[in-house]
């Protein structure tokens, strides 16, 4: 459970319990509604990791574009709708050499313009014989970006780096050296679903 959740919680539930008790025991009920969905929303399951030269989904969701990139790469993009879990994890283990936060829209994170305009945190790790860029983006409801990581911080493939709270976006871009294994439509999992293998 990230604590973000339980805050939000606790604050939902007193407001929920205060207003039943003040006006009508049903006039709480959409705050402890809203307490309950935040507990679920901010879970933080534990997950088994791959081993091997592979690339992990940094989030949870739906794959909804693979795109060519420039120098031969890849980006592929996954979609979390709220009902994801939220926490971002890195596909690759190595050191963070880039975090760059970028002010942007608001626009549904499904929608490809998003990518490019809505506000973001560009993550970059390097592990001596790949380079790996992964974006948290936010969406429409989602309006802030949590991240955990700086840059120089050593991370192992599948470590925690960072959250979108509510509804958002993932892009990973990844070089010609990795073979990809997911495709469109496919629904993956932070941490533990390949994105790609390295070509050896």
């Amino acid at each position: 459970m990230v604590t973000d959740g339980i805050y939000y919680a606790v604050a939902l539930g007193a407001a929920g319990a205060g207003l039943g008790g003040w006006l009508h025991p049903a006039s709480g009920v959409p705050f402890l509604a809203l307490a309950g969905f935040c507990l679920y929303f901010f879970r933080d399951p534990e997950r088994e990791i791959p081993e091997g030269p592979v690339a992990v989904s940094p989030a949870d969701g739906k794959v909804v574009e693979i795109r060519p990139a420039e120098a031969g790469r890849q980006r592929i993009s996954i979609f979390l709708n709220v009902f994801d879990v939220h926490v971002n994890r890195t596909p690759i283990g190595g050191r963070i050499t880039n975090v760059q936060y970028s002010p942007g829209k608001f626009r549904v994170a499904s929608l490809e313009a998003a990518s490019a305009e809505n506000e973001q945190n560009t993550l970059v790790v390097e592990d001596g014989r790949s380079r790996v860029e992964f974006k948290q983006i936010a969406g429409l409801v989602a309006r802030r970006i949590v991240c955990y990581k700086k840059i120089g911080d050593q991370v192992r493939t599948g470590d925690r780096v960072g959250l979108i709270k509510f509804g958002s976006r993932m892009d990973v871009t990844l070089g010609p050296e990795w073979a990809l294994e997911v495709s469109r439509g496919q629904r993956v999992r932070a941490g533990s679903s390949i994105l790609a293998r390295r070509r050896e």
